[in-house]
Formats: structure tokens, sequence, C-alpha cells
């Protein structure tokens, strides 16, 4: 019996819209082992201290920094490191992209969310970041503060 959609979780790092400006964002592969897949399919996966680097010397794309957790049913030789680093699957043009917009100083490559797509596989969508001040943090929560008010400020309230 297939697993419906919502069985597996969408990982999310919210930490990462709060620290940089996302300016592109791409939708690449994860190469994981069988106890990696099992932990991110249980969820238990940390992508706050997480970032992507494209390999000079090979030209591949690499995940470094995030955490999936150890999955405690598998055997003892099955068992992956938690924060190894893991290959990202792009396309040569992708890549090249890539390396473009984060060849400036002062842009990243950052992990937005891991899941699986609708046919099973695993995917990361990973975003090309610049780093945000402290003003410019304080002015994010200023907009969003300001937009919740409206959006209060529109709604009715239902009399019953």
């Amino acid at each position: 019996m297939a697993k419906k959609k919502s069985d597996n979780p969408r990982i999310v790092n919210r930490k990462a819209k709060h620290d940089y400006t996302i300016l592109e964002t791409l939708e690449c592969g994860i190469v994981l082992s069988g106890s990696e897949v099992k932990s991110v399919r249980d969820g238990r996966v940390s992508l706050a201290e997480g970032f992507a680097r494209i390999e000079p010397a090979t030209g591949e794309l690499w995940l470094h920094d995030v955490d999936i957790a150890m999955y405690a049913k598998a055997s003892g030789g099955a068992q992956h490191a938690p924060k190894n680093k893991r290959k990202l699957l792009a396309h040569r043009k992708e890549l090249r992209d890539l390396a473009n917009a984060t060849g400036s100083a002062g842009y990243t490559l950052v992990p937005l969310a891991m899941y699986f797509n609708d046919r099973g596989l695993a995917k990361v969508q990973i975003g090309v970041a610049k780093g945000k001040g402290h003003a410019d943090k304080r002015e994010s929560m200023k907009k969003r503060d300001a937009q919740r008010d409206i959006q209060r400020g529109m709604t009715r309230k239902r009399i019953g």
C-alpha cells in the first residue's frame, strides 16, 4: 500500500528566512543511505546550521552540517554519521548558475527545506542567500507586524 503524501513531513529551515534574504531557489536531489532515509521520513532533521558548497576541484554540489539523526532501529553496521556531508544532485547548467551567483562576496547557499516528492524521491530546496544585518532583521519584523495588523483590520468579527 502506497504512503499518503502527509506521511512524510516537509522539514523547513525557518531560521534561514530570518537570517538571510533569499534571492533564488533551486530543487536538488540528495544522495542518502538507508538509515538516513528512515530518519528523514521520521522528520528527524535539523537544517538550521546547514549550508551548501560547490567543490572547486570536482564541480560537485555538497550539503554540509545538516544534522540527520541516527535511526534507532538500524543495525550497528548500517548506521550513518549524523553530520556527514551529503552530495546534492543538480544539472550542470544549474551548478554553473549557482557558482556564478555565489561568486561575489556575501552570498551563500542555504538549505530551505527537505522533503519527498510525489515519486518518493528525497529533495532539498536550496536558496542563494545574502546575509541580513541587524537593522534588516528589524525592518523585516516591522513589515511582518504591519502586514498582520492590516490583515486583522480587514477581517470582520462574526457576531453570533
